[in-house]
């Protein structure tokens, strides 16, 4: 598969297969993309994969909280700017559109959105879980080297046939998380992604937001 076919085909997936991914396959995937860049080879990323019987108890773990009124958390950075100006606002605002009107939830349909973005905390079906962990000490340059290495990541598992679906949403329950995989205090859970096999049947999955066009975010100069 060729860098740029896995770029323009990696999207964030809703609706997965049961089917099991080959343990292989996920060490594999996951010690490559460690040659992600990193500033000053600090490899500050910490992650933790689950699978199994351990990410089933999870699930039930996060049914119980979300069905049982349970005290929610709090996210240990803001996932999004508190004030979110144009045009990235517009941008989140439409994808999220297009979205429920591909599952036929309404705006007025306040329930229904959020029993939706309940499977979220499910991993949208999804039989393999990765959680992104970083030290305190770290700043925003080290924050992008776990983007990076996320993003390498999912292309490799493009490459394997898999999906993914990063899930910033995980951000909200630090505490649960941290608990479960061990996280120690010294760091702080940054993200969770959702992998495996996509189900082509999922209304989720026809939805494919678009992109800005090139002019408005790049400027050549003397080119």
């Amino acid at each position: 598969m060729k860098v740029s076919h896995a770029v323009l085909h990696r999207r964030s997936v809703r609706g997965f297969l049961p089917t099991p991914v080959d343990a292989a396959v996920l060490r594999r995937v996951v010690e490559r993309a460690a040659w992600a860049p990193s500033g000053g080879n600090l490899q500050p990323w910490h992650i933790d994969v689950v699978g199994g019987e351990r990410l089933d108890a999870l699930k039930q773990i996060m049914m119980g909280k979300l069905m049982g009124g349970g005290e929610m958390e709090t996210a240990e950075y803001d996932i999004y700017p508190n004030v979110l100006p144009e045009p990235y606002k517009g941008y989140r605002f439409a994808v999220g559109e297009e979205l429920y009107a591909r599952l036929g939830i309404p705006r007025e349909d306040k329930a229904g959105r959020r029993m939706w973005f309940a499977r979220n905390f499910q991993f949208f079906g999804a039989p393999v879980a990765l959680f992104c962990s970083v030290a305190r000490t770290m700043g925003p340059p080290q924050w992008s080297d776990l983007g990076m290495y996320l993003q390498t990541l999912m292309l490799l598992l493009k490459e394997e046939g898999l999906d993914s679906c990063p899930q910033e949403c995980w951000a909200i329950y630090p505490r649960t998380i941290g608990e479960f995989v061990g996280i120690p205090p010294e760091r702080m859970l940054f993200t969770g992604m959702a992998i495996g096999f996509i189900d082509p049947d999922d209304k989720a999955n026809a939805c494919h937001p678009a992109r800005a066009p090139m002019s408005d975010w790049a400027q050549f100069h003397g080119l």
